[in-house]
């Protein structure tokens, strides 16, 4: 079984992220799920925006590694939507990586400054199809770049609209999706 860290998204430590974790859990799986927003949590787009403002892109990086710093090396990072960036960052950087999970991820938020991808390092993407944060360019890209080093890149696309179709109290929610998802996720953590 597997040790994840299971970044939130923009919108803090929600009770669908809690719930990805516990699941993960109920799977056999060693699951941490840091909170990098000190308690705060959001329904509010723009409101999560204006935390990430607060706390800058940087210091939500630095707050991932220092949430990360006390465990193993040989992790798997998964993240939802803005976590899918500290999951690759970390997964490209931190040596004994296993995996990224990158749900409603990557997005084109900037380049995360790591050279080359880890080549044991394999990376399952997943996206709705209508998704209007999606970037195909950027995940085309970060595919590309984990490719080249010789791991293994999966992308899964879901006909649903919008984004974080797997928080039950989010708009685009979509429960066939997310089960779809989380089923797409176990498959990869066996591997």
């Amino acid at each position: 079984m597997s040790e994840i860290v299971l970044f939130h998204s923009a919108y803090g430590l929600r009770p669908a992220v809690l719930q990805w974790a516990e699941r993960l859990r109920e799977a056999g799986h060693t699951v941490h799920a840091p909170d990098l927003y000190d308690g705060e949590v959001f329904s509010d787009r723009m409101d999560a925006v204006r935390k990430i403002q607060e706390l800058g892109f940087d210091g939500l990086l630095t707050r991932a590694a220092e949430a990360v710093r006390g465990l193993r090396s040989d992790l798997v990072y998964a993240g939802f939507s803005n976590g899918g960036a500290c999951a690759e960052l970390l997964a490209a950087t931190r040596p004994g990586a296993r995996g990224a999970l990158l749900m409603h991820a990557p997005l084109p938020i900037r380049d995360l400054g790591w050279k080359s991808w880890p080549a044991s390092v394999p990376v399952q993407a997943h996206f709705a199809d209508k998704d209007p944060l999606r970037d195909q360019r950027v995940i085309d890209t970060l595919a590309g770049r984990v490719r080249s080093s010789g791991a293994v890149f999966e992308q899964y696309d879901y006909s649903v609209p919008g984004h974080l179709f797997a928080d039950p109290d989010m708009p685009a929610y979509n429960a066939e999706a997310a089960d779809l998802m989380f089923r797409s996720v176990l498959e990869f953590l066996k591997s």
